[in-house]
C-alpha cells in the first residue's frame, strides 16, 4: 500500500519534470536557430554566428559573430584589411577577417518569440562597440533583425541580416 502511495506521487512529479526537460529542450532548439552565416544589409560582409566554446572567455550559453567574408578583404596596398580604428592601439593590425564583433548574446525568447539579447556589437567602421540584440520570427528563420545601441534599445539603429543558405 505504502509503495502505492509514494508511485502515485512520484510518477505526476516525475511526468512534471520530464515536460520541464522537454521544454527546456524546445528552447535550446530555439536558441540555437541563430547559429549560421549572416550577411547584413550592405552586402559588405559575412558574419558566422556560433555558440560559445569555452575556449578566449566564451561562454558556451551564448553566442558569438565572427566576420568570415569581406567584399573587400584587402587594402589598396594588397594587405589584408585591419581593424585600424580600434581604440586599442595594440589591436589596430588585428585582420577583420576572423575578428568577433558580436559577443555574449544570450536566448532569452520563448516559444514563438526569438530574442537574443544582453550581447554587444563592435563595429569595425568605426572602432566603436553597442549593446546588441536580434530577434527573428518562426515565419522566417531566414531575417534577423540585430540591433545596436547605446544605453537603452531605443537609441540605436536596427540592421536587417540574411542567412546565407548553403547551395
Amino acid at each position: 500500500m505504502q509503495k502505492i502511495k509514494l508511485l502515485s506521487f512520484a510518477l505526476p512529479v516525475l511526468l512534471l519534470l520530464m515536460s520541464g526537460k522537454m521544454i527546456d529542450h524546445k528552447n535550446v532548439l530555439n536558441a540555437d536557430l541563430i547559429i549560421g552565416n549572416w550577411q547584413p544589409s550592405d552586402g559588405r560582409s559575412v558574419v558566422n554566428i556560433y555558440k560559445g566554446t569555452g575556449k578566449n572567455g566564451e561562454k558556451t550559453d551564448k553566442y558569438y559573430g565572427k566576420i568570415v567574408w569581406l567584399l573587400e578583404p584587402n587594402d589598396p596596398d594588397g594587405k589584408p584589411r585591419t581593424d585600424k580604428l580600434n581604440p586599442e592601439e595594440s589591436k589596430r593590425s588585428t585582420p577583420l577577417k576572423g575578428l568577433v564583433i558580436v559577443r555574449d548574446l544570450e536566448f532569452t525568447g520563448s516559444g514563438n518569440e526569438l530574442i537574443w539579447e544582453e550581447g554587444s556589437i563592435y563595429d569595425p567602421k568605426n572602432g566603436s562597440d553597442y549593446s546588441f540584440e536580434a530577434k527573428m520570427t518562426k515565419k522566417n528563420t531566414n531575417l534577423l533583425d540585430g540591433r545596436g545601441y547605446i544605453g537603452i534599445s531605443l537609441i540605436g539603429r536596427t540592421d536587417t541580416w540574411r542567412r546565407l543558405v548553403k547551395k
